[in-house]
């Protein structure tokens, strides 16, 4: 791993970046209702990020399963669909949620954060949903401290989601973050054989995007029918939840980069 640390001005132009996205995704919060489309709340992301100067980071990213580059400022996954849900026609109905994923990048640095908003009211198994997998992101912030290892972190996450009776995403993780959208090291929400034997020392420097993929029902994810390469869905239609903050290691704990300050 090439893992780049980031000096204290670095973090300060990713922490503004980091504004932009809270921005952007609370003007799409209070814009979520039934009857809008997912197309809808693009477009204010689209026009929030272009007015501040800002490139979508999203737009335009390759993957080796893509049929296309990604053609939209954000990601926009509803129930069943995990990540990376391209925005379109989809009207949402009273009942739903939506996890909405903002990346850009403001004076050579990006941002990147997700969460998953409620469409009117919801049910309480769905709401337990968005709890669980918040506050698995909360126990990340809360236990980020330099001289850890990751490790202990994800083990704690992932414990905590599964007490729940929820399951963690096993196929796509965390990642680090900087000039670039995607950056090492890899950051799981979960312990396996592979991160015991690369484990992450948390140091002073290291900014890392934690992102939690919680799943009502089983771990396990596929493409979605749509061919396209890109939207994930849980393999057994049950609903899943997503949240990510961009954290900074500092000399003392963590510094929250995605929280609006």
């Amino acid at each position: 791993m090439a893992i780049i640390k980031k000096s204290r001005r670095e973090i300060e132009l990713m922490r503004a970046a980091g504004r932009l996205v809270h921005q952007v995704l609370a003007a799409i919060r209070a814009a979520v209702e039934p009857g809008v489309t997912t197309e809808a709340l693009d477009r204010i992301a689209d026009e929030m990020i272009g007015s501040a100067g800002a490139e979508a980071l999203f737009r335009g990213q390759r993957t080796p399963q893509a049929k296309m580059p990604y053609p939209s400022a954000i990601c926009a996954s509803v129930n069943e669909e995990v990540v990376h849900g391209i925005p379109g026609s989809r009207v949402l109905k009273e009942g739903d949620i939506i996890s909405v994923d903002v990346g850009v990048r403001l004076d050579g640095y990006c941002g990147d954060s997700a969460t998953t908003i409620p469409v009117g009211a919801i049910s309480p198994q769905a709401q337990r949903l968005l709890d669980v997998t918040e506050h698995a992101l909360q126990i990340a912030v809360e236990e980020v401290t330099p001289g850890r290892r990751w490790s202990e972190v994800a083990g704690r996450m992932q414990r905590y989601a599964e007490r729940a009776g929820f399951s963690v995403v096993r196929d796509f993780v965390g990642h680090g973050i900087g000039r670039e959208l995607w950056e090492d090291p890899k950051v799981p929400n979960f312990v396996d054989k592979h991160l015991r034997q690369h484990d992450i020392h948390l140091e002073p420097g290291l900014v890392i995007a934690v992102e939690p993929m919680v799943n009502a029902g089983t771990t396990k994810v596929e493409y979605a029918a749509d061919g396209n390469g890109w939207c994930v869905v849980t393999r057994d239609g049950k609903w899943a939840a997503h949240f990510e903050h961009m954290l900074a290691v500092t000399e003392d704990g963590v510094d929250v980069l995605s929280d609006g300050r």
